[in-house]
């Protein structure tokens, strides 16, 4: 099974939906926020590496309120 690739724009909306939900000044927004501008591959795969060390409920939280847009 592939993993999902999330494009720049997604990124970005995830990382409002975590500055909502944990802060705008955590690691993890902040990198995914610098991913979404960058869309260097080194900056995806620390934003992503963040994103999956974060609690499941923190996780699924995010992706929730992307769903619901």
């Amino acid at each position: 099974m592939s993993e999902p690739v999330i494009d720049r724009a997604a990124m970005g909306r995830l990382a409002k939906a975590l500055g909502f939900i944990l802060s705008v000044d955590h690691p993890t927004t902040v990198a995914l926020r610098k991913a979404s501008e960058t869309g260097t591959e080194k900056d995806i795969k620390a934003a992503r590496t963040l994103f999956l060390r974060l609690k499941s409920g923190d996780r699924q939280a995010a992706l929730s309120m992307l769903g619901s847009e």
